[in-house]
């Protein structure tokens, strides 16, 4: 296989990978679709995507990661989780890859009630802590989406108007 060809169909795969681990936290979606990028970059010898198109990307992809924190944090602390609720996010969100789509979606707010519940033996508090922690979760899950498609988006447009 001739190593162009072979270079983007690593680019390609990066990407999709990418788009895959933006929404399961087991992969480093944003990570993932900034190497590809500068990889397609480096293929080309930057002709077509230019070293201040991947600075842009890359501030994308710094937001990202710092939204989908933020956004996690804010949440449970503005319900007051304990450092359990979050461990127990944590650990729900990694459970739930193994269990599809609704595993990924449900399993932090049972894994952050429970954790919760363990620490404060208050069911109440747990159930409110889980869905804080949940929502700032679903939240920052889909705007790293979002800019995650953006960084896609402006490498593609990269790609097609040098061309």
């Amino acid at each position: 296989m001739d190593a162009h060809i072979l270079g983007w169909t690593v680019v390609t795969l990066l990407i999709v990978v990418g788009l895959v681990g933006t929404v399961l936290p087991a992969l480093p979606g944003t990570v993932l679709v900034l190497s590809a990028v500068v990889l397609a970059a480096w293929l080309d010898d930057f002709t077509r995507v230019k070293p201040w198109v991947i600075a842009i990307i890359a501030v994308l992809a710094v937001l990202a990661w710092v939204t989908d924190y933020l956004a996690t944090v804010m949440g449970a602390k503005k319900a007051g989780a304990s450092t359990l609720a979050i461990v127990g996010a944590a650990l729900g969100t990694m459970a739930g890859i193994f269990m599809g789509l609704i595993g990924v979606l449900f399993m932090p707010f049972v894994g952050a009630v429970i954790g919760e519940y363990i620490a404060q033996k208050n069911a109440k508090q747990a159930a409110k802590v889980g869905l804080a922690t949940w929502l700032g979760l679903l939240v920052g899950t889909v705007v790293k989406l979002v800019l995650v498609f953006m960084m896609i988006g402006i490498f593609v447009a990269a790609l097609i108007l040098s061309a």
